[in-house]
């Protein structure tokens, strides 16, 4: 393997770490805004389907949308980081 063929391996490496570290806190936190907000749903319908009359978007659901797009931007580079592995392993 050639010298541009490890540098390509080690800088997709280290994309791919990157990538899922930074991914990994958003996911976490939006994974646990979806079971609250589950939570909420489930107590809405146990008190009789009470719904707030607003019904128009709330912050959570502004924060959940940021969470999502710092996940795919984080994805993205990890994803980033597999092409570069894969042309690491094809340069000679």
């Amino acid at each position: 393997m050639s010298l541009l063929g490890l540098v390509l391996v080690a800088g997709g490496l280290g994309l791919v770490a990157v990538g899922l570290v930074r991914a990994r806190v958003p996911w976490s936190r939006y994974q646990a805004m979806r079971a609250q907000e589950a939570n909420a749903e489930r107590y809405r319908a146990w008190r009789g389907g009470l719904d707030d009359a607003a019904g128009g978007t709330t912050g959570a659901d502004v924060m959940k949308s940021v969470l999502r797009s710092r996940v795919r931007r984080a994805l993205a580079v990890a994803a980033a980081g597999v092409v570069l592995v894969i042309a690491g392993l094809i340069v000679r």
